[in-house]
Parts: structure tokens; sequence; C-alpha cells
């Protein structure tokens, strides 16, 4: 089985992870607006003009390569309506991949599906991806990401201070890791069919480290 990095889906029990498209603007520009949805990010909410220049970005990113950003939409297995999204970024240096972004719109049916879309993202970054260290933080005073982290199955590993400033404060991040044997012992059998996937578009960035 394969996977196009430029089109990327995939499939869990309770929610399906898809690549941006144009008709996903309002729903993207809902959450990067609104300073509730992001009251916890690394960087304050944006205007509609700056969101949408990042979502032309995300979109952009699709036809790098190699890729080294996805920025994915969360939807319902059986819909396509955008509910949240959530990103992975591959790194410069070594073998490592950085899970971020995610954000769940809190009056959605899957808005305790955060767990389940870092996993699918992890078997993305382990598997077809080839990624030896995935990692990911939450500022340290997030009430549940430390839950989600654990979810997930990553490790904590360290608190940085004061690595971000938002509304005029600097905030510590918490950081947590898992590397690819010890991770896919854990998987599913959904996460375990991503794992088994192979990239068809180049995968120079994925390479480096084994």
């Amino acid at each position: 089985m394969t996977i196009d990095l430029r089109n990327v889906e995939l499939v869990g029990n309770g929610l399906r992870l898809r690549d941006l498209r144009a008709c996903d603007l309002g729903g993207y520009q809902r959450i990067f607006t609104d300073p509730h949805l992001t009251r916890y990010m690394g960087s304050d909410s944006m205007g509609v003009t700056a969101a949408t220049a990042s979502f032309d970005a995300a979109l952009r990113a699709r036809g790098e390569s190699p890729r080294r950003k996805y920025t994915l939409a969360i939807t319902a297995p059986d819909a396509d309506t955008m509910v949240g999204t959530i990103g992975l970024l591959v790194e410069d240096f070594g073998s490592n991949a950085m899970i971020g972004g995610l954000v769940v719109i809190p009056e959605g049916a899957l808005r305790a599906g955060g767990i389940e879309a870092g996993r699918l993202l992890a078997a993305f970054a382990f598997g077809p991806l080839g990624i030896h260290r995935v990692w990911a933080g939450h500022r340290h005073d997030h009430p549940v990401m430390g839950t989600v982290m654990a979810g997930v199955g990553l490790t904590p590993e360290a608190r940085l201070r004061q690595l971000y400033r938002t509304k005029g404060r600097w905030h510590d991040v918490c950081t947590y890791a898992a590397v690819r044997p010890e991770w896919a012992a854990t998987a599913t059998a959904a996460e375990t069919r991503i794992l088994g996937l192979r990239a068809t578009t180049a995968r120079e960035h994925a390479v480096a480290g084994r």
C-alpha cells in the first residue's frame, strides 16, 4: 500500500486526517483568528488577512519537494467538514519531526479527538516518512495537554524556560518524545496499517539518521 505525500489521508477508528483543501479556508480562519482557541499556542491569534496568508502557505507546502510541513484537517471518518487541525514539521537535522498546531473546535463531535489525531500523525511520521524520533511540546500551564501527550505515546523530556511570548507574557514549554521502535510496539491495527504505507514521492528528508 502506498501514500502520496502531496495528498495525505490517514483514517483511524474515530476520525480522519487529510491535507487541507481550498474549501477549508473558512474553518482555518475560524480557528486561527479565535483568541480562545489559540490561547495556548506559540503565537497570538491572527487577523483574517494573516490567517488567509498562513492558509495559502500551508497549501503551497503540499507541492514542495522534499515536503517538510504537513498541515492536516481533522474530520469525522465519514464526513469531509474540517473540525480541527494538526501539523507535522520534518526537521532539517537528524531524523526528527515535531507534532504541533493541534486544535479541535470545541462544539464539534470530535472535541476529544486529540489523542487519536496525534497517534495517526505519529504513525505517518514513523512509517512512510521513515522518521526515527517524534516530539511535541505544550505550554506548561495547559490543563489537559499532558494527558494528550501520554495518550499519543510521548514520554516527558524537558521543561524549556520562557520559550515564547504571547499577550505580553513569556511561557515555559514542556516537551515530550517517542522513538520509532518503542512507539511501533504500541500501535493499534489502524496505526499499524499506516506504519506499513510506502511513500510514492521523493523522501530525501526521511532517510537521515537511518
